[in-house]
């Protein structure tokens, strides 16, 4: 299926929102509670170390969905498992708002993922349905765009509604987000794929078709290149409510003007990448983000273990960084499902599957080693960096040898 030639300029922007808030939706429901942590802790009588654990709840429950859903998604179509999601996370967002102890928050959290990660698998196999293989980097560019404006508008949204009434009514508002994305799906998304009756839903066929696909050189290679980089993103999130409210003591709401500009940098990125794919490919854009990407984490950590960073510094070195992962992300995600067609779901599932859990990893460690330095959360970024550019320099032989 095509793009522009069957599709007039207004359906093609409208098919690019609905897949953003598709896939803005689990970014959302990340960012959006972030200044309400302090008020968590308070009100649930816990610490907020033991609050972030709602975080990464979250984002093993998100990692764990991914692969539930792609054999869904390749076996009974995108839209009916994509719904069952969606109430999935609509109820537990109810829940969310009415939770009493910390135990069964990081309980909802995980189930509100799980429901959440429908919609972020079926966005991204939507895109690989539609799109051409060619157009998909732009297409992810953009999807970005609209991605990138949920850290904008949730940190800052969340920090006033979190003063004003409350962290309880964060929940319910993403309970209200989640109900219009359902209904613009439902009216606004074609069915873009037909269900396929030969998948089985068996244990060993899935593994099977998901050991299909993790086989192939290009798909482990640009998957696990993007996922280690990305994780930088997910430590820098995990870490950001301790670094600029603990650290450099900044009120809930300046915290949230801070993680809105921030994201500034992500969008800049992926709309960056999208004026230079008209004169470099996808490999180049990814090793030029990388190497970029290791000189400044690795600037930023002797700068930050000789403590010559203030907060403005900070919040520079940070966007640089950040930067580079929006130019590196849609390139990374294009040409790991390009190999896909027919089990496009699996492999989205599997990409997400991938990167969630090493972010899962990466904010774990950050809750085990930032206490009142940003050094661990540097280390973490430099290591994930240099990482990221080792697998894609060794993967990229594989690939060559298996063309």
């Amino acid at each position: 299926m095509s793009t522009t030639t069957h599709k007039s300029k207004k359906r093609y922007l409208q098919l690019i929102l609905i897949l953003g808030s598709l896939t803005a939706l689990g970014p959302f429901s990340i960012d959006m509670y972030l200044p309400g942590f302090s008020g968590i802790a308070t009100d649930l009588n816990t610490t907020v170390a033991k609050v972030a654990m709602t975080l990464s709840s979250y984002f093993i429950g998100i990692s764990a969905g991914q692969l539930l859903y792609g054999p869904l998604l390749d076996r009974y179509g995108r839209k009916t498992p994509l719904f069952i999601g969606l109430m999935v996370y609509i109820l537990a967002s109810l829940g969310c708002a009415f939770v009493t102890d910390i135990d069964t928050f990081i309980g909802l959290r995980f189930i509100q993922a799980i429901g959440s990660c429908a919609a972020t698998v079926a966005s991204i196999s939507m895109v690989r349905d539609l799109f051409e293989v060619k157009e998909i980097p732009k297409v992810l560019s953009m999807l970005m765009l609209v991605v990138g404006l949920s850290p904008m508008l949730a940190p800052t949204v969340g920090g006033y509604v979190t003063d004003a009434f409350g962290w309880h009514v964060v929940f319910l508002i993403l309970m209200v987000i989640g109900i219009l994305v359902l209904l613009a799906a439902h009216f606004g998304l074609p069915h873009t794929y037909e269900p396929d009756t030969t998948i089985s839903l068996k244990p060993k066929p899935i593994i099977l078709n998901f050991w299909s696909v993790i086989r192939e050189p290009q798909f482990y290679t640009y998957a696990f290149t993007g996922a280690i980089a990305f994780s930088g993103l997910f430590t820098y999130v995990a870490a950001s409510p301790i670094l600029f409210m603990d650290i450099f003591k900044v009120d809930a709401k300046t915290y949230g003007w801070i993680f809105a500009f921030m994201s500034l940098s992500f969008i800049g990125g992926s709309q960056l990448n999208s004026l230079l794919l008209r004169k470099f490919s996808s490999e180049q854009m990814i090793f030029g983000a990388l190497i970029t990407q290791s000189v400044i984490s690795i600037s930023f950590l002797a700068l930050a273990m000789s403590d010559l960073l203030g907060l403005y510094e900070t919040i520079g070195m940070l966007f640089m960084f950040l930067v580079c992962l929006g130019i590196a992300n849609p390139n990374t995600a294009a040409l790991t499902l390009a190999p896909f067609k027919r089990n496009a779901g699996s492999a989205s599932a599997l990409m997400g599957a991938v990167q969630l859990g090493l972010g899962a990893v990466a904010s774990f460690a950050v809750g085990i080693f930032l206490t009142d330095s940003m050094v661990p959360m540097v280390a973490i970024m430099a290591v994930s960096s240099i990482t990221a550019l080792l697998v894609l320099t060794v993967g990229k032989r594989n690939i060559v040898a298996q063309d």
